[in-house]
C-alpha cells in the first residue's frame, strides 16, 4: 500500500524554522520507505493511514502477524521519537498508551509499534466538565519519579530555550512585550523554587486522551520532560480556548478553572497560574512567527486574563 503522509503532517512540519527545513523535507522524502520497511520489520500488514492524522507523525494502522490490531507511529528526529520511547516504556501502559516492542531500527527512523486506541474517541468528545475531570484523573497517574539515569529534557532547559525565542521576537515586535515580559517573569519566579522532578507529559490536552479496552482512557503522543506538574497542567487550562474567547465569561471561567485544577491535583494555584501564563504566550508567539494569526490571537488574548 502507499504510505503518502497526510495533508496535514506536511503543512504542520512545513512550519518547521528554517534551520530545520532541509532535515524535514529530507524525511518527508523518505517516509514512505521507512514506513514500508518499519512494517515489513514487525511481520506485520498494514491496514490504512490515519487521516486526517496528528501534525507531529504518520500513524499506520497494522495487523501484527498473530492478527492482533496495532499502530506504527513514526515521526521525525525533531519530534524526539526516541523520548517518547523511553517514557512510554517507563510508564508501561500505566496512563498512557503501551509500547508493544523494540523493534530492529526503530529507533534509527523514528518508528514506534503501539497498542490499537480508538483515535476518533478522545475526553474532548465528553462534555467540558467532565471531559476535565477524566483528563486531569489521566494525567495524574503519568506522574511517576523518572528512571535513574535518565535524559530526558528538563522543564528549566525546555522553557529556557522557548525563552530565548520570545524575547527576540518581543524585539522584533514591541507589541508582544508587555505579555512576553510577564511570561518571562512569571518563569523567572517559578523556576526560584528548588525543582521537582516528575516525569510529565509535555504536551498534554484533551486530543491526547484516548479511548482504550483495558482502561476507559490513555494517555498518547508524549513529548516527554522532567519537573514540576504545575508545568504539565498547565496546557490542559487552556483546552477548547476557542470556546472561553467566545464566552462573555471566558476570564471568569478560566479563573475557575485553574482554581478547580489546581484544587482537583492539589497543586499550587499560583504556580498553576504562572506556568499557564507562560505557555499560552510561547505558543501564541509561537503560532504568529508561522503565520497563524488566527490562533496567535486566540492565545494572546487568552494570556491577558491571566
Amino acid at each position: 500500500m502507499a504510505f503518502a503522509p497526510p495533508q496535514r503532517l506536511v503543512r504542520a512540519l512545513g512550519e518547521t524554522p528554517a534551520s530545520g527545513a532541509g532535515e524535514i523535507a529530507d524525511w518527508l522524502h523518505r517516509l514512505p520507505g521507512l514506513a514500508e520497511q518499519a512494517v515489513a520489520t514487525r511481520e506485520s500488514t498494514a491496514e490504512r493511514v490515519q487521516v486526517p492524522g496528528g501534525r507531529s507523525s504518520l500513524v499506520v494502522f497494522v495487523r501484527r502477524a498473530d492478527g492482533s490490531p496495532a499502530v506504527l507511529k513514526l515521526a521525525p528526529p525533531r519530534a524526539r521519537p526516541e523520548a517518547e520511547r523511553a517514557a512510554l516504556a517507563h510508564w508501561g501502559g500505566l496512563g498512557a498508551v503501551r509500547l508493544l516492542d523494540d523493534g530492529p531500527g526503530g529507533e534509527e527512523h523514528g518508528a514506534l509499534l503501539l497498542e490499537r486506541l480508538h483515535p476518533d474517541v478522545s475526553v474532548r468528545t465528553l462534555p467540558e466538565a467532565k471531559s476535565m475531570l477524566e483528563a486531569a484523573g489521566t494525567l495524574r497517574r503519568l506522574w511517576v519519579p523518572p528512571p535513574e539515569g535518565h535524559r530526558f529534557e528538563t522543564v528549566a532547559a525546555r522553557t529556557g530555550r522557548q525563552a530565548e525565542a520570545m524575547a527576540a521576537d518581543a524585539r522584533a515586535d514591541p507589541d508582544l512585550a508587555p505579555l512576553v515580559d510577564a511570561a518571562l517573569g512569571a518563569r523567572q519566579e517559578l523556576l526560584t523554587a528548588p525543582p521537582q522532578k516528575h516525569l510529565l507529559h509535555g504536551t498534554f490536552r484533551q486530543s491526547k486522551v484516548l479511548g482504550a479496552e483495558r482502561s476507559p482512557w490513555l494517555a498518547v503522543g508524549p513529548d516527554p520532560v522532567v519537573g514540576e506538574c504545575a508545568f504539565d497542567l498547565a496546557r490542559l487550562v487552556r483546552d477548547r480556548v476557542e470556546d472561553l474567547i467566545a464566552s462573555p465569561s471566558g476570564a471568569a471561567t478560566t479563573r475557575r478553572r485553574v482554581k478547580r485544577l489546581a484544587e482537583s491535583l492539589e497543586l499550587d494555584q499560583e504556580r498553576l497560574r504562572g506556568w499557564t501564563l507562560f505557555r499560552a504566550v510561547e505558543s501564541g508567539v509561537r503560532a504568529r512567527r508561522v503565520g497563524r494569526e488566527q490562533d496567535a490571537e486566540l492565545l494572546l488574548e487568552f494570556a491577558g486574563w491571566l
